[in-house]
């Protein structure tokens, strides 16, 4: 299963960007726990720029929000 990790303060940004990560998982009919990631220390052990999405341990998007549609094509380029 997918662990996927919407890392960043509890903002608009995040909450969008968490909101496009869930409709592309659902677009993609991917299966996955989706964890918050909000205390300082914790986002700096990824050294992002926030929002970002981490995707098993991979970071996919950092510093941005993309659409859900630009979701969709980030999440259907990673390896099963």
């Amino acid at each position: 299963m997918m662990i996927v990790k919407v890392v960043g303060a509890e903002d608009k940004n995040r909450i969008n960007l968490e909101r496009a990560t869930r409709e592309a998982l659902n677009t993609l009919g991917i299966k996955a726990t989706v964890e918050h990631v909000e205390d300082a220390s914790g986002i700096a052990e990824y050294g992002v720029d926030t929002p970002a999405v981490v995707v098993n341990d991979k970071v996919v998007v950092s510093g941005r929000v993309p659409t859900g549609r630009q979701m969709t094509v980030i999440l259907e380029g990673l390896p099963s």
